[in-house]
């Protein structure tokens, strides 16, 4: 089928709208876009949504990110480029796309790291920019959407 959100264009208005307030509210904390799109790009690689994946590492890319750093984020833990604040992003967004894997899904030295080096606010929205773009990758995954080579 074509992409859900064609078909109910009130939903995509929605989730357009959520993801504009994601990105104002965690530029307000201090978190790059650049960052919002590698922790895109790493929720895309766990689910496996093609689309996501190529669209964030070329946003990353036209916002000013390394080609090491957007090739390492799955191997974020294992790698110098990453602060850790952005260490702690990437952990939170793991657990948080990888909620069925484990009995406590956010564990809370997970949590309590983002929380160490984000206000409540700014950790709102990087919670919503976890479930954002968790929320693509499903509809995406569901209806086998692929990128486009045209």
């Amino acid at each position: 089928m074509k992409n859900p959100v064609f078909v109910v264009p009130e939903a995509r208005r929605a989730l357009k709208a959520l993801g504009e307030a994601v990105v104002t509210t965690a530029g307000q904390g201090g978190v790059t876009v650049g960052l919002l799109d590698l922790v895109y790009l790493r929720a895309s690689q766990i689910n496996g949504c093609s689309i996501c994946l190529d669209m964030h590492a070329r946003d990353a890319k036209k916002v000013g990110e390394s080609d090491e750093r957007i090739a390492a984020v799955a191997a974020w833990r294992d790698t110098p480029y990453f602060t850790e604040a952005e260490r702690a992003a990437l952990a939170l967004t793991e657990a948080v796309t990888r909620l069925p894997d484990r009995s406590d899904p956010v564990p809370d030295d997970v949590y309590a790291e983002a929380a160490k080096h984000y206000d409540e606010q700014t950790l709102a929205a990087l919670i919503l920019a976890i479930a954002y773009v968790n929320a693509w990758n499903r509809i995406n995954a569901t209806t086998r959407q692929v990128v486009s080579t045209a």
